[in-house]
């Protein structure tokens, strides 16, 4: 395997460890890559602002390139995965690890109706006002369906009562009937 010495560090290097450069005699930089990132990384500490502005040109030059670009970044799975991450901590001082915990122990869907969502979006901490205590992992109805009764344990129990005793009987048992008459 061919090498050569770094122009910046001096050390003698394989061919991979530099960067490729068509003009040179053997196709490659002269300085290797740890060197290069190194002065890049220094250069622009040393002109940040500069550098900043010429992106803001560019991304204002370039709006739907921008646009793009910032849409596929959000798409990437593991950067889903860290806004899930920043928002749980920020709204509720909790990790989307302890958030995917908390749903594999309620079965993977909804603590009340068990529906299990195709998005994670879909699916709501649900957590008591007053206290701010998380009581589990809802879906969009169920979760509203809480929040439309004011979270009032005894006005569920009015709603629930409510149903039961306005029920329709159902279509076999009126047909039954009417086939005795």
């Amino acid at each position: 395997m061919e090498s050569k010495p770094c122009r910046l560090c001096g050390v003698l290097k394989p061919l991979d460890q530099f960067h490729r450069a068509s003009a040179m005699r053997d196709g490659h930089r002269n300085e290797c890559i740890a060197c290069t990132r190194a002065l890049r990384r220094a250069n622009y500490q040393a002109n940040r602002e500069r550098y900043i502005e010429a992106a803001q040109r560019w991304q204002a030059r370039n709006p739907e390139r921008t646009a793009a670009y910032q849409a596929e970044y959000r798409s990437r799975p593991e950067r889903k995965r860290a806004m899930r991450d920043l928002y749980y901590r920020r709204t509720y001082g909790i990790t989307v690890d302890e958030v995917d915990a908390m749903l594999e122990a309620q079965g993977g869907g909804c603590a009340i109706c068990g529906v299990r969502p195709e998005r994670l979006g879909s699916l709501h901490l649900d957590h008591d006002h007053a206290t701010g205590h998380l009581r589990g992992i809802l879906c969009v109805d169920c979760n509203h369906g809480l929040g439309k009764f004011r979270d009032d344990p005894e006005l569920l129990a009015a709603a629930i009562e409510y149903l039961r005793r306005t029920r329709r009987p159902s279509l076999a048992g009126s047909l039954a009937s009417l086939a005795a008459v």
